[in-house]
């Protein structure tokens, strides 16, 4: 019997990883997912496994994680040529598309309105506030979009990370 509580419980456990990784690429909370999976396994194992050090550190990475994906767009944004008012536009607009997107069109959603947000936000700060003519402005939103994307392939990358750390921990 505790032979196949054991496979149920790893599988379970591989199952949430995997959950978590990609609820990274849609730009959902994937990282805290998987320290969530890694601690229940520590606690669950009795503590033998993984251990504090691991989970502090994975909890770094999540909450660098997060950072990275945020100031993506307005990072991408910058790099177009946006101001610095533009930065923190495209970074409002990409949180608060997320938060529209997300009832829209669940977890596509997500990562879509957040996209478009820090697109629409960085072009109309660009066209209406900098006086920026609607080339430039599109070629700002367009870099605050990409600069979204990179930050969730940044945020899954960190996603390995921790995958790593528990790993070695193990």
């Amino acid at each position: 019997m505790g032979v196949i509580l054991a496979i149920l419980g790893w599988t379970s456990f591989g199952l949430v990883i995997a959950v978590g990784l990609a609820l990274d690429l849609v730009g959902l909370f994937g990282n805290w997912i998987i320290l969530g999976a890694v601690s229940a396994a520590w606690a669950v194992t009795g503590f033998s496994h993984f251990g504090i050090w691991s989970l502090a550190i994975m909890a770094a990475l999540a909450v660098l994680g997060e950072v990275l994906e945020m100031v993506a767009a307005g990072y991408g944004a910058a790099k177009s040529g946006g101001s610095k008012r533009t930065v923190v536009a495209a970074c409002v607009g990409c949180l608060a598309g997320a938060v529209i997107g997300t009832p829209l069109f669940p977890v596509v959603g997500t990562l879509a309105g957040a996209c478009l947000g820090a697109f629409l936000a960085a072009m109309g700060n660009e066209y209406l506030n900098e006086q920026k003519n609607s080339r430039q402005a599109l070629w700002t939103g367009l870099g605050a979009a990409l600069g979204k994307v990179a930050g969730l392939l940044a945020k899954l990358l960190v996603g390995f990370l921790m995958l790593l750390v528990a790993a070695l921990a193990y």
